[in-house]
């Protein structure tokens, strides 16, 4: 027993316990290591066992720092190309604001606990740092601000799960239920318009995407490569031909004769689809292959921003786009259909596919390549959150309300800016995509249990105080904004339905509903909508930590 009570030793016990019980699921919902951890926090913390103050403060600025940065390049895109997608994470401010004033004025909740039911149902969890930071700014006493602390935990435990569950739950079946819709037969159809000509199987039975057959030039004879390849809509691509004895490169100029092996290359369903316009197939003869290369690059281009990938051919010369493949897109982490009619931003992480010469051609006219390797660069990592710390110093008023934006808010609006120079200049400021993960994990779960170890012996006193009455609220707090996300998407703006499911989980910023939907439509179409309302969301959502806390003290009086 005395070895549970070493910080150090529970700290990382918190962190192992929490993120085995994490993988508890309830149905389509998996219980997350974050809520795991604090659940085993809160037990620890019924031993007296305290982790340091600056431990906690540290880990939590690196958490919210890593936020910022991975979320800045589309952030700030959205920002530009307008917030068509973004008013939903103003209606769920708007919404869970409203609800959290009226809790406060019906059931009397402190602010430690109203914030704790604002992060909880809100399933967002950095609010816990940055409303902490504002309670500790209080003309309260000591043993007053801890106890605010311990309840916004004790609240979160309470309302999180039951968030969690009634998002997922209404996104995944009630909703879909309300528009009389079949969730997978419409994001089938979405993508079909959007360009898809796969089978949906395809990643499930491992077929290639990309493949390359050999045909005898037959009926297509008379015709230029260039013909051919664009009554294809450029998907598939005539790069060499063998005619006799020689093995000839080719350009869109070149004529075709019906005895000509063509050597064709493109996505696999046009492949086989263009196969009918061909003579007979043939093997590939032994050493006709050329190198073909794999090449991310951050889509940077302006000219590109906002275009379909299919227009993108039309802006590129024919010697620049010939043979050349977009074969996948990530955004905010997330991969999205890589389909024709896709809609590309700015930050994008565009994988090309192609001619080694032609792909590095493309990358740069395109923007920036992602340089190889995963080092962190730490006088980038260090010099920002350092700066965001100093901004968190500055405080403003707003009416009544005065507010900072305390470390946590200024680490966040720094990540934010740094995010977006590195997206500027990938080769500077490097934060790799699975450290940035690390740093976002590892902080929070460390804030976390910290949080949860000072609140274990206060926790069950709000328990008994409001019994079941946090849970309902965190069910009402989390559906009533969705509803609203969804009336306002399908009558008003008539959004798209596997669209607009995958806005909702975005503005509630939680990754297990896109999972659980991406899984009951049957491919990633609701990732497009999930990634605008998320980037946004995720920086608002954290700086409104300061004005619940703000709000619950006026309320509260």
């Amino acid at each position: 027993m005395t070895l549970l009570i070493d910080p150090v030793i529970s700290l990382y016990l918190c962190l192992g316990l929490g993120y085995l019980l994490g993988q508890l699921r309830i149905g389509p919902v998996q219980l997350g290591g974050i809520c795991g951890t604090l659940f085993v926090a809160l037990a620890l913390g019924q031993l007296g066992v305290r982790i340091s103050p600056d431990l906690k403060e540290t880990a939590f600025a690196l958490f919210i720092y890593a936020l910022g940065f991975t979320a800045g390049p589309q952030f700030f895109a959205n920002i530009r190309g307008g917030w068509r997608y973004g008013i939903f994470s103003i209606i769920e401010i708007v919404c869970v604001l409203s609800l959290l004033a009226l809790s406060i004025i019906v059931f009397r909740l402190d602010i430690g606990t109203a914030v704790g039911l604002f992060a909880g149902s809100a399933t967002e969890s950095a609010v816990i740092g940055t409303a902490s930071e504002a309670i500790s700014q209080l003309s309260l006493s000591n043993d007053t601000i801890a106890q605010l602390q311990s309840n916004i935990a004790t609240a979160y435990s309470l309302t999180y799960l039951f968030g969690l569950v009634s998002i997922v739950v209404f996104t995944t079946q009630i909703a879909p239920l309300i528009l009389r819709v079949d969730l997978k037969k419409e994001a089938q159809e979405l993508a079909r318009n959007l360009g898809s000509t796969e089978d949906d199987n395809d990643l499930i039975e491992g077929l290639p995407v990309f493949v390359g057959r050999a045909f005898r030039a037959g009926a297509v004879g008379g015709q230029t490569i260039g013909e051919i390849e664009k009554s294809r809509n450029w998907a598939i691509a005539i790069e060499r031909v063998q005619r006799g004895d020689e093995l000839i490169e080719t350009s869109p100029e070149f004529m075709l004769k019906p005895d000509d092996i063509v050597f064709v290359r493109g996505r696999r369903n046009a492949v086989i689809a263009a196969r009918v316009r061909f003579g007979d197939e043939v093997p590939v003869p032994q050493d006709t292959s050329f190198a073909l290369a794999s090449r991310a690059v951050v889509l940077m281009r302006k000219e590109a921003v906002g275009r379909q990938i299919r227009q993108l051919r039309h802006m590129a010369g024919p010697e620049l786009q010939r043979g050349l493949f977009i074969s996948s897109v990530r955004r905010m982490g997330q991969s999205i259909p890589a389909l024709s009619g896709t809609i590309l931003q700015q930050g994008d992480i565009l994988t090309l596919y192609g001619p080694d010469q032609v792909v590095a051609r493309a990358t740069g006219e395109l923007g920036e390549p992602v340089p190889p390797g995963d080092k962190t660069d730490f006088m980038f990592l260090g010099l920002g959150i350092v700066v965001g710390l100093l901004i968190g110093h500055f405080n403003f008023k707003v009416g009544a309300l005065e507010l900072t934006l305390g470390s946590g808010g200024g680490a966040l609006i720094s990540g934010l800016v740094f995010g977006w120079l590195n997206m500027r200049r990938p080769s500077r400021g490097s934060l790799p995509v699975a450290a940035a993960e690390f740093a976002k994990d590892f902080g929070l779960a460390a804030f976390i249990a910290a949080i949860g170890l000072s609140a274990g012996p206060d926790a069950f006193k709000l328990i008994k105080q409001y019994g079941l009455i946090l849970p309902v609220l965190g069910i009402l707090v989390s559906v009533l904004p969705a509803a609203v996300s969804l009336f306002v998407g399908s009558k008003l703006m008539k959004i798209e339905t596997p669209i607009l499911l995958g806005v909702i989980a975005g503005q509630h910023c939680s990754t297990p509903t896109i999972s659980a939907l991406v899984s009951r439509a049957g491919n990633s179409i609701p990732v497009i909508g999930y990634t605008v309302t998320y980037a946004i969301s995720n920086v608002l959502l954290p700086l409104m930590g300061p004005v619940v806390v703000a709000l619950a003290a006026i309320l509260a009086n």
